[in-house]
């Protein structure tokens, strides 16, 4: 799978917040968007996934060369799309595991309850998430943290082509900032998937190879490396990034 965000323009009340990006995601690929608060990143990754009210103003949004600006969520997920969100949302009557089961039939057409079950206590086992949690509804009483490990369970139990994570290290400890890069980086490799990853923070960064880094500020990219970026950035800040310096 090939994403590619063309000249893609995003407004909220007639606010534009997107302001032109381009970005060009490969399976296999790890890419890092990094910016300040305000700066885009959070409308962009929900604008890929098709988040109902977000609609581009202008510029397209491309798998394999199709444009999927007109798809809904689940079509756009069924594609092998996925998104981690900043602050997963918990759904109280919606059980864990049958979230999950819904999910990956919705996905594949079929599922195996023997290996899926497998799947999830594998996931679980491997984040060091708390047994009982992937038995209580979605999210239902989870810590921050435990939000975290739970959508990282889910992309290794639905093996999206390309997920995207806003903020993976929001609310976890300097313990969990590892296991979570360290479980993302063996599901990667596991599936060949893309990443993207999204955060104000180096930290998680360095458990993982990202090959490519982007610097989003003011609704757009103002600079695109390597992990050279995410030095300057530890340096001199976002405001070296403010007047497009590359």
């Amino acid at each position: 799978m090939i994403l590619e965000v063309k000249n893609l323009h995003v407004s909220i009340e007639n606010k534009e917040i997107v302001k032109g990006v381009n970005l060009k995601v490969k399976e296999g690929e790890v890419h890092v968007i990094m910016g300040h608060n305000g700066s885009g990143k959070t409308t962009l990754a929900r604008s890929i996934m098709g988040y109902p009210k977000l609609k581009p103003t202008q510029g397209d949004i491309l798998v394999d060369g199709q444009s999927i600006v007109g798809l809904s969520v689940d079509k756009r997920a069924k594609l092998g799309l996925f998104l981690a969100f900043q602050n997963p949302v918990e759904v109280e009557g919606v059980g864990f595991i049958n979230f999950l089961h819904n999910a990956k039939e919705s996905i594949s057409g079929s599922v195996n309850t023997k290996e899926l079950m497998t799947d999830i206590r594998s996931n679980a086992v491997n984040l060091k998430m708390v047994e009982n949690l992937v038995g209580r509804s979605l999210n239902q009483g989870f810590s921050g943290g435990e939000k975290k490990k739970a959508e990282v369970l889910q992309i290794g139990v639905l093996k999206p082509k390309i997920a995207i994570l806003d903020e993976p290290d929001s609310g976890l400890d300097i313990d969990a900032v590892r296991i979570v890069a360290q479980n993302i980086n063996e599901i990667a490799k596991k599936t060949g998937m893309g990443l993207v990853i999204i955060t104000h923070y180096s930290r998680i960064l360095s458990y993982m190879e990202p090959q490519f880094v982007h610097v989003m500020t003011d609704g757009k990219i103002v600079a695109e490396g390597g992990k050279e970026l995410i030095e300057k950035l530890e340096k001199e800040g976002y405001e070296s990034f403010s007047n497009g310096s590359k």
